[in-house]
C-alpha cells in the first residue's frame, strides 16, 4: 500500500515573549522584550496509507492542530521532515493544495456574507476544475449532502450543522487524495455529527480519501478512525489500531444487568441476592452503580473472565437482560495519560 503521507522527527518551536510582573516589567517587555522558546511539537515521527482513517489524539495544547498546520504546509517546521502526497507540504504548499482537503471547525472557509454555491464556484476557479466535471461533481455532492434548501442562502444565515455540512461538501469538491479534518464536529448536536461522520466514511469508502482527524469527540474516532496516534507534549504516545487500543490498553469491560421481578439487590453494595438468600459477587465484579432493577458492574479481566463473570452473576440472580461493553475511548486515553504520568512519577 502507497503512503499518503510521513514525518519523521517533525518538530515545532515557537519564540514567544516572556512577560514579568509589575509595571517595571510591564516597561521593559515594551522596550526590551525578552524571548524564551516555547515547543509545540517535538520530533514526531507518523505514516499513513493511502485510503487509512486515522486520528491525531491528544489534550489541548498537546500538538495536534500545529501537526496538521505543518502537514498542509501552513506553517514552517523548526526541524525534521516530511511527504505529504509525494510533496513537502512548506515547499510545494500551492501543488499540494490540488492533492488536499481541509475543514477546520472553527475557521470556515466559506464566504460569510455570500451563499454556499457562490463559494463552490470560486473554488472550481482556484483550482480550475473542468466545467461540465464541477457541475457533475456539485450537483451530486449537493444531492449527497442534502445541501439543496440552503445553497442560496447567505452562510452567516446558516445554522453551524448546515454549515459544517457545506464546509466538508467544498473540500470534497476537487476531489482530494487526502482530506484533513481538525475538529470537523465540535458544538453540533448529536443527530448533526452522525450525519457528518455517515457522510465523510462514505467519501473514504467511495473515493478512498485518506482521512486524518483532530477530535475531541470519542465518537468521531470510534466511528471514523481505524488507528489512533495519541500525542503529548507534542511527542507520539501510542500508535495502535483502536480496536487494540480497546482490548490491550484497559482490562475492564462494563457489564449490565436488569434483574427479573423476583430478584431484588442487597441492601449494600458489591451485593445481589435472591429473595431465598444471596450471595456476594464473584471476585473480579464491582458494583458501579444502580438504578431500580438495573444495575452497572465493572469487570476486571485481570482477575477474572468473561465466561467466570457470565456464569457467577447467573448463579447469584435471576437476570432479565444483560449487555457488555468496551470501555469508551475517552476512558482509554485518561488510562494512557495515567500510565505516562506514573512512569515520569516513578524512580529515575
Amino acid at each position: 500500500m502507497a503512503l499518503a503521507l510521513q514525518a519523521r522527527a517533525l518538530g515545532k518551536t515557537f519564540r514567544v515573549k516572556e512577560k514579568k510582573a509589575g509595571l517595571r516589567g510591564s516597561l521593559h517587555a515594551l522596550f526590551a522584550p525578552e524571548w524564551k522558546e516555547k515547543t509545540a511539537v517535538s520530533g514526531i515521527d507518523l505514516s499513513v496509507e493511502a485510503g487509512e482513517t486515522v486520528a491525531l489524539l491528544g489534550p489541548n495544547g498537546a500538538g495536534k492542530s500545529t501537526t496538521i498546520k505543518m502537514l498542509t504546509g501552513i506553517l514552517h517546521p523548526t526541524s525534521g521532515e516530511a511527504t505529504v502526497a509525494g510533496y513537502t507540504p512548506w515547499r510545494d504548499r500551492a501543488k499540494l493544495a490540488y492533492r488536499i482537503g481541509t475543514v477546520f471547525g472553527q475557521k470556515s472557509q466559506l464566504w460569510y456574507h455570500l451563499p454556499p454555491i457562490d463559494t463552490f464556484e470560486l473554488i472550481s476557479r482556484v483550482y480550475e476544475l473542468d466545467r461540465g466535471d464541477y457541475a457533475q461533481r456539485r450537483d451530486r455532492l449537493v444531492d449527497r449532502f442534502e445541501l439543496g434548501p440552503y445553497l442560496y442562502t447567505p452562510v452567516r444565515k446558516l445554522s453551524l450543522g448546515e454549515r459544517m455540512r457545506c464546509e466538508i461538501a467544498a473540500s470534497f469538491l476537487h476531489r482530494p487524495q487526502i482530506l484533513f479534518l481538525d475538529e470537523p464536529t465540535i458544538g453540533l448536536d448529536v443527530v448533526v455529527k452522525e450525519r457528518i461522520r455517515e457522510l465523510i466514511r462514505e467519501r473514504n469508502r467511495e473515493e478512498e480519501t485518506t482521512v486524518l482527524l483532530t477530535s475531541h469527540d470519542a465518537g468521531d474516532v470510534e466511528e471514523l478512525c481505524t488507528r489512533a496516534i495519541v500525542i503529548h507534549h507534542g511527542g507520539v504516545l501510542v500508535d495502535e489500531p483502536v480496536e487494540r487500543l480497546r482490548r490491550e490498553l484497559i482490562s475492564r469491560k462494563t457489564v449490565t444487568i436488569t434483574l427479573s421481578e423476583e430478584t431484588v439487590a442487597g441492601p449494600s453494595p458489591g451485593w445481589i441476592g435472591r429473595h431465598d438468600g444471596g450471595a456476594s459477587l464473584p471476585d473480579g465484579l464491582e458494583l458501579a452503580w444502580q438504578e431500580g432493577r438495573r444495575i452497572g458492574l465493572t469487570a476486571d479481566l485481570k482477575r477474572t473472565d468473561m465466561s467466570r463473570v457470565l456464569g457467577a452473576l447467573t448463579e447469584v440472580a435471576h437476570i432479565e437482560d444483560l449487555t457488555v461493553e468496551d470501555p469508551s475511548l475517552e476512558e482509554i486515553i485518561k488510562h494512557i495519560y495515567g500510565m505516562e504520568r506514573a512512569k515520569g512519577e516513578g524512580p529515575n
